[in-house]
């Protein structure tokens, strides 16, 4: 264990963004932030990481003790004292949902998360830590959900980092996606195909099955990419309850989205970036290796440098390759004195 070891704190802040958001989630949100171990003798500033979460977590259990291996500010506490990284803040925003989680996308159903993160979240940290407040000392990082936020914000809000990593995120829509189609219409074929009914019964329940949580995370995904306020939860399905047949209208919404059909349009956004990191294990039981190698074909063709590795893995219990992307991260980026 290292002898410096830095401290979380909990940043409390009300959002304007978030307020009459349509489901009700909370617009009082706490933040963890981790300040390395000199933040409290020095008044130097820093650059900072930002940890956007993986669907069905947020912020504050990215910082949770863990029973084997260690959590983030752990390993950071070790990535710094080994000097593979220098001393940098990590902020570990709070985005939860009643839909289960986030893709940190603006969306009239949940909430204009990426607003929230770029217009409200960053300019109120670079206010009351000291950080190096410009894009050029900032970056974001993230698996699964996350790292689909942080290709997100790269391409649809460039200039707010400099830096992107993302592991194992959503990509390769109809490879991803698709699959899960007909699972839902059985999940909520049970209630009728009352979405509202399944959510509310969701909630409700003690031990909701593997089915049922992947139903929820498909009503997030169509409350991300196909919102419509005229149907409940204001969301539009991509498919037909009944037949499972693929509504072509939708789904080219949700195509919109996807990292491997956006290079092409997100050239300059892309090209700006000082570091673009991409890996995927290639056992992903969610097949995003597939899509995660599509991407990388068409950043190549496209001539945007990047970072792109395969490692032998799954899609779960990757936190170890935090060990290879975030010291490449932080050697991006600009540090104080």
């Amino acid at each position: 264990m290292p002898s410096k070891r830095g401290q979380v704190v909990d940043f409390e802040h009300h959002s304007k963004v978030l307020s009459g958001n349509r489901l009700n989630d909370p617009v009082d949100r706490t933040h963890p932030v981790y300040l390395p171990p000199g933040y409290e003798a020095g008044q130097a500033r820093y650059p900072v990481l930002w940890c956007l979460a993986a669907y069905t977590n947020a912020g504050p259990g990215q910082v949770n003790w863990r029973n084997h291996g260690e959590n983030l500010p752990d390993r950071l506490d070790r990535l710094i004292a080994e000097r593979r990284i220098p001393e940098v803040i990590v902020v570990f925003p709070d985005c939860y949902t009643s839909l289960g989680g986030n893709q940190y996308v603006n969306t009239l159903a949940m909430g204009n998360y990426a607003d929230y993160l770029i217009e409200e979240l960053i300019p109120a940290i670079d206010e009351h830590y000291r950080t190096i407040p410009d894009a050029t000392a900032r970056a974001v990082f993230g698996k699964s959900s996350g790292g689909f936020g942080a290709l997100h914000l790269a391409m649809a809000h460039p200039g707010a980092f400099s830096a992107v990593a993302s592991h194992a995120g959503d990509c390769g829509f109809d490879r991803v996606y698709q699959r899960d189609f007909p699972l839902c219409c059985d999940v909520l074929g049970r209630h009728d195909g009352d979405i509202e009914a399944f959510v509310r019964a969701f909630w409700r329940d003690q031990r909701p099955r593997g089915a049922d949580f992947h139903t929820l995370m498909t009503l997030c995904l169509a409350a991300s990419y196909s919102p419509d306020p005229d149907r409940p939860l204001s969301l539009r399905l991509p498919f037909d309850l009944r037949t499972c047949r693929l509504d072509q209208a939708t789904w080219r919404q949700w195509l919109a989205f996807d990292p491997v059909e956006r290079v092409d349009s997100s050239v300059d956004a892309l090209s700006g970036l000082s570091g673009l990191w991409i890996d995927v294990g290639f056992r992903d039981q969610y097949f995003i290796h597939y899509g995660t190698r599509e991407l990388h074909q068409r950043l190549t063709a496209a001539g945007i440098d990047h970072q792109f590795e395969e490692f032998d893995g799954s899609h779960s219990g990757i936190d170890w390759r935090y060990d290879e992307s975030l010291p490449w991260l932080a050697s991006r980026l600009v540090t104080g004195s």
